[in-house]
Parts: structure tokens; C-alpha cells; sequence
């Protein structure tokens, strides 16, 4: 939005001294001490924290205003007013009194200049801390100390995500997609698109609850937050602009309470395949995928037009056979998808952890076959037979036409009773690498040994007790190094961990290595 109260509130010099030293995304909360998203003030410098952690920068403007009310309206106006504030950490600006983001500038472009030094602070940070870690990993003795596996060592060079309240579910997601190199690559080579016409020209974009539709971007939003992550210049990252996005397009995720992962994950890969489909900045996203020489058009599946990035990716095809009990008629339909969704079969539900003695283990490989195998369709949901005229009993089976690059398998953790819905708290063993495919597929003869294996890139936690409580963290191999990400906190953990947790959502990629390994 268009900010009247700049002015008055923008006072400090853009290279001001005032500045506390170090790197700004990391600066301290005068009041707190914290150093989980820190605000600036534009009219005195002071730092405090954001009203996601303590509040500060907030209350620091309630105070502010309590002398003024004792002047007349015509000191008020002279008299600066400390309601305009900065983003330590994505350098946007945000206006108190207004009480949204602020695009435009004072007639000296104070605001920018105060962002570019921002910036420029930053950057010498990160130079300074990257020659000082590069030191310290040419003694071989502290990088074995740097890199020891724990459940409580701060993982190198990655990056957290803020929780805006409630955001876990997106932060989970976001951490997974961003640790499968091919999907993350492709966006962080998209150009960016920052500039704006008219008044505000030359800077930078910065999209606010007050804009239309038109005016934002998702594809432009996600690229931005994945070429944050995986650059070791700060700890965390506050992905506000595309959450502010999400509010815009996606209704049902407006407000701070508790989502569900998996639905969030599949409106927003499907909100990325249409914008891409519409094009960006002039050029079709389908054009530049077809220049894409390692995503030919064998490997495209095409949902609701033409193949994006998602579906090249994710995309893989279903063949839904029915069979009419009564007449033997035969109907195949194929269904394009993008994740599969398995029941944990009902005869594990009571078995929670990996070591309870009471029966077998569930494994991912249970919940596949319960996925495929024969399923005769009871009275709901009767097949209408072409042949007989009405509604027929019938038999259902799935088979893989074809696997995608990137296999998501969502597991169904969460169902309804009579009045609410249940979690699923069952363990579901699960392959670290070597997932074998093969035998779900409707033509397995037509595909190579190495084809049909996957080995796991992330898995996405659900812990608690229901969809609308509780929290999300994710696991991502980066590097031949696992990673927890849980919010702002991003650890280094072993495979043996990742093993036992209770996966919600699991994220295969193709198979590369030409080594044998284990098949589930």
C-alpha cells in the first residue's frame, strides 16, 4: 500500500552509526535480547523483535504515542512518530498506523537507501563468516567437531524458515520441495521479477494484503524463498511475502490456524502448474520447460492443459480398472496424479511404535499393496454398468501406468469418526533408499532394472494428536547429510532417526546410483 506517514517517520540517516554491529538478520532485540526476527526502527534505528516472537517492535510505537497526546494536532505532525519500522531480514517495510506493508518511498528514497545499506551490512557479514568457516574447515579436527552427528549440533549453511504463527505446515513443505534438486533448481534459474512501473520503478517488489490478485506472484514468491534457503547468510529465513500470496490465492489457508500439510502441498503445486502454464513476464514457463533438455517429453504428464515443472516432475499416470460383477464389463480410465495417497491397513491401527511386540511391523509396502490390490466396491458406491443399464456391484484395482521423477506417497493419518477426526499414530516402516516400484506397475516388462527404484529425499512429520493441532517438522537429505527442520531450528541428524519417525508424507526421488541396495 501507499503509505502517507513516511515523512514524518522515516528520520534516520541511511548509513546511520546508530546501527548495531554484525549482521542484521541476526541483530538483537533491545528489550529481549532475542534474535528471531528483528525490526528496525526508521525513525530512531532501535532494534526489537516482530509480534510473531515478544512483540517489542510493536509495543516500541504504543509508546511512542503516549506523549503525543498531551500536544496539539499540529505538534503531532512535527513531531516523528516511529511507525514505520524494516524487516532485518527480508528488508521489507511495514507501517503501525496503517497497519500493513509499505511499496512506496519519501521523495529522497530514504526508505531504499536504508534497505541497500541493510543489505550491503548483510553481505559483508556473510563474507566475513564464510572466509572465517572456510578456516575452519581446513583443520580437519574441528570440521569433525563442525559436522558430528547429533541430535543437537546446528546444521552448516542451512536455513530455517519463522514460524508466522501456526505456518509449521508450510514450512515443513517448503523445506521438502527444496531438497529435490531438479523441482528447486528449475525455479531458482526462473529470472526474477522485481521491478514495478510507474512511481516506484527500479525497487524492489514487496506484496502486501491490500494488493489484488493481479499484483502477485506465487511462482515469483516460492523462487524467492527457495534461493534464500541453502545459503548459510543467516540462520532463519521469514517467508512473510509468500504466506502473504497464499492469503491472496488460496482462501482456505487465510488466518493462523493450524492446516493440514499434505492439502496445503497439493494446492500449492497445483497453483505453481497454473501460473506456469499462463506464463511469466511475457515468456510461457511450458516453452522454457520444453528448452529444458533433462525434462523431455517423455518424462511430461499433463494435467488440465499443457506440462509445467510440476507435472514433469511429480506427475505420473493411474490406470482405475472396474469390473461389473454381473456381466464381466470391463472399464479402464486413466487418471493423471501428482501424489498417492495410502490407508494404513486397518489391521496395524493399533500398533503405534516401531517395538511393540503385539504383531508385525506396518510397511510401506502394506500400505502400497492395500493401494493396488483387488477391492470389491460396496453398496455407496456402485459401478454404473454401460452394458446392464444401472448401478452394478463391481470390482476396483489400481494399477502405474507410469512413475513420475519425484513419487510423493501421503499416508493417510487422519480419518473421521462419528463426531471428529482421528489420527492414525501407527509406525510405518519405510526404505531409506532402494524402493521397488516394479511390482505396481500395469507393464513391468517394459521397464529397466534401475527404473523402477527410488530412494528417499524428505519426509514430512506430523506430532500430535489431531490435523487441527499439534506440529509439523520435516527431514531433507542434502549433500549425503540429513537435516531436521523444525521451524527456524535446523539440525544435523543420521539416518537411523529419520527411520523411526512417523512419516506423513514421504518424498521419493529416482534412483541414480548404479550400486545395489536394499529394495523394500
Amino acid at each position: 500500500m501507499e503509505c502517507p506517514h513516511l515523512t514524518s517517520s522515516v528520520c534516520i540517516a541511511p548509513d546511520s552509526a546508530k546501527f548495531p554491529n554484525g549482521s542484521p538478520s541476526s541483530w538483537c532485540c533491545s528489550v529481549c535480547r532475542s534474535n528471531k526476527s528483528p525490526w528496525v526502527c526508521l525513525t530512531c534505528s532501535s532494534v526489537h523483535c516482530g509480534r510473531y516472537v515478544n512483540g517489542h517492535a510493536k509495543k516500541h510505537y504504543e509508546d511512542a504515542q503516549i506523549p503525543l497526546t498531551n500536544h496539539k494536532k499540529s505538534e503531532k505532525q512535527d513531531k516523528p512518530q516511529h511507525t514505520v519500522c524494516m524487516d532485518c531480514s527480508s528488508y521489507s517495510t511495514y507501517c503501525y498506523r496503517c497497519d500493513d506493508f509499505v511499496v512506496n518511498d519519501t521523495k529522497l528514497g530514504l526508505v531504499q537507501k536504508v534497505r541497500e545499506h541493510l543489505q550491503n551490512l548483510e553481505n559483508s557479514a556473510f563474507t566475513a563468516d564464510r572466509y572465517r568457516k572456510r578456516k575452519l574447515l581446513e583443520n580437519s579436527s574441528l570440521n569433525s567437531k563442525l559436522l558430528k552427528v547429533n541430535g543437537s549440533t546446528t546444521a552448516i549453511c542451512a536455513t530455517g524458515l519463522r514460524n508466522l504463527g501456526n505456518t509449521c505446515f508450510m514450512n515443513a513443505i517448503l523445506q521438502s520441495l527444496s531438497n529435490i534438486e531438479q523441482f528447486c533448481c528449475y525455479f531458482k534459474e526462473l529470472p526474477a521479477v522485481e521491478l514495478r512501473n510507474g512511481k516506484t520503478a527500479g525497487r524492489r517488489t514487496y506484496h502486501t494484503r491490500s494488493q489484488g490478485d493481479s499484483n502477485v506472484s506465487l511462482v515469483e514468491e516460492f523462487r524467492k524463498t527457495l534461493c534464500a534457503l541453502w545459503q548459510g547468510s543467516q540462520t532463519a529465513f521469514s517467508p512473510e511475502s509468500l504466506f502473504y500470496v497464499v492469503w491472496k490465492i488460496m482462501p482456505n489457508f487465510r488466518g493462523y490456524q493450524q492446516q493440514d500439510a499434505h492439502e496445503f502441498m497439493r494446492y500449492l503445486l497445483d497453483h505453481l502448474h497454473l501460473e506456469l502454464q499462463g506464463g511469466f513476464n511475457g515468456v510461457s514457463r511450458s516453452a522454457m520447460l520444453q528448452e529444458n533438455s533433462s525434462l523431455s517429453a517423455s518424462n511430461k504428464c499433463c494435467i488440465n492443459g499443457a506440462s509445467t515443472v510440476v507435472t514433469a516432475i511429480f506427475g505420473g499416470i493411474l490406470q482405475n480398472e472396474v469390473n461389473c460383477l454381473i456381466c464381466g464389463t470391463e472399464s479402464r480410465k486413466f487418471d493423471p496424479f501428482l501424489d498417492l495417497s495410502l490407508d494404513i491397513p486397518s489391521q496395524f491401527r493399533s500398533k503405534r511404535s516401531k517395538n511393540q511386540e503385539n504383531g508385525p511391523v506396518c510397511s510401506l509396502r502394506d500400505c502400497l499393496r492395500s493401494f493396488t490390490d483387488l477391492e470389491e466396491l460396496d453398496e455407496t458406491e456402485l459401478y454404473m454398468c454401460h452394458k446392464c443399464k444401472k448401478k452394478q456391484k463391481s470390482t476396483k484395482k489400481f494399477w502405474i501406468q507410469k512413475l513420475p521423477k519425484v513419487l510423493c506417497l501421503h499416508l493417510k493419518r487422519f480419518h473421521w469418526t462419528a463426531y471428529l477426526r482421528n489420527k492414525v499414530d501407527t509406525y510405518v516402516e519405510f526404505p531409506l533408499r532402494g524402493l521397488d516400484m516394479k511390482c505396481y506397475l500395469l507393464e513391468p516388462e517394459n521397464s529397466g532394472p534401475e527404473s523402477c527404484l527410488y530412494d528417499l529425499a524428505a519426509v514430512v512429520v506430523h506430532h500430535g494428536s489431531g490435523v487441527g493441532s499439534g506440529h509439523y517438522t520435516a527431514y531433507a537429505v542434502h549433500e549425503g547429510r540429513w537435516f531436521h527442520f523444525n521451524d527456524s531450528t535446523v539440525t544435523l541428524t543420521d539416518e537411523e532417526t529419520v527411520g523411526k519417525a512417523k512419516a506423513y508424507i514421504l518424498f521419493y526421488v529416482e534412483h541414480q546410483a548404479k550400486a545395489g541396495s536394499d529394495k523394500l
